[in-house]
């Protein structure tokens, strides 16, 4: 799938390859983040490097990509011994990809299409972790596509993916691991938190970043765990959309367009009056159970 096999010492081989400067690459090539794009360019290699290193021992492992831009994680992943598919949709930092697949034979594959439009388990063709420096206006729906799992098979578990270590806004990146009672708990916690486990990894600071944007980063590692039985997950995506489309309501006014919502709160003994952000996961997955 690769091409030319993959060198049986990557680490050692990644210490002896000098690579020339990020801002080098950058420049030599004409690039500059786009906004548009939700783009952030990350120069720190020890940063990236850090954040490679955050799934564990990727030495030989398949890693999808999602959003390179001129390769500095895709670099940092490539060193640690990862074979690597990237999905990149701006034609302008091809180029620099091809660069960093020359210096890697047989460990990067470039694709260039829009992640959103593609079909992630057929493209990587066996187990994956997934690390990104997401683009922040896409970020959100491909963590949501990842946990849901591809349409059709939502309650095939565990997943394909093996890890998930993905680059947030760090407001996200709270909602992605709070807890109940929390202000930022919601549908994202819930999701993240019901079949897998997710924790905050890393807070990066704006300023590590070219353009630095206006708010703060962090990233999220997320391992899938057993999954409940008797519960389907489109139903739990039904219930959390439900529950917190109107978060400051009582659930018996969240719930209510929700068939069989509040029987099911009454055989459960959840007080209708309670409002979303108090139930714990435990019990949002009792409901969805209810239902299923």
């Amino acid at each position: 799938m690769f091409g030319s096999k993959i060198c049986p010492c990557p680490f050692r081989r990644a210490e002896l390859l000098e690579l020339p400067p990020l801002r080098e690459v950058i420049a030599r090539h004409g690039l500059s983040a786009s906004k548009a794009l939700g783009q952030n360019f990350l120069f720190d290699e020890q940063l990236l490097a850090r954040i490679a290193a955050i799934p564990g021992d990727l030495a030989g492992k398949a890693v999808l990509e999602v959003g390179p831009g001129p390769g500095g994680l895709t670099r940092a992943l490539l060193r640690a011994g990862a074979r690597v598919t990237a999905i990149e949709m701006d034609r302008r930092c091809l180029p620099a990809l091809a660069e960093l697949a020359d210096a890697f034979p047989g460990q990067l594959r470039i694709i260039e299409g829009d992640a959103l439009k593609l079909d992630h388990y057929a493209v990587m063709g066996e187990p994956f972790a997934v690390l990104s420096n997401l683009p922040y206006n896409v970020g959100t729906a491909l963590f949501v596509r990842w946990l849901s799992g591809p349409k059709g098979h939502e309650n095939d578990w565990p997943p394909q993916w093996t890890s998930l270590t993905l680059m947030f806004q760090q407001e996200v990146a709270q909602r992605i691991a709070a807890t109940p009672g929390n202000s930022a708990y919601g549908r994202l916690a819930v999701l993240a938190q019901w079949r897998s486990t997710a924790k905050l990894a890393l807070k990066v600071h704006r300023s590590a970043f070219t353009p630095p944007p206006k708010v703060m980063s962090a990233i999220v590692h997320v391992e899938p765990s057993s999954m409940p039985e008797g519960v389907s997950a489109p139903m739990l995506e039904r219930v959390t959309e439900a529950a917190f489309g109107q978060r400051r309501k009582m659930l018996r006014q969240s719930l209510k367009g929700l068939p069989g919502a509040l029987a099911a709160l009454d055989r459960l003994k959840i007080d209708p009056q309670r409002r979303a952000e108090t139930l714990d996961v435990a019990e949002f997955v009792a409901v969805a159970r209810e239902l299923s």
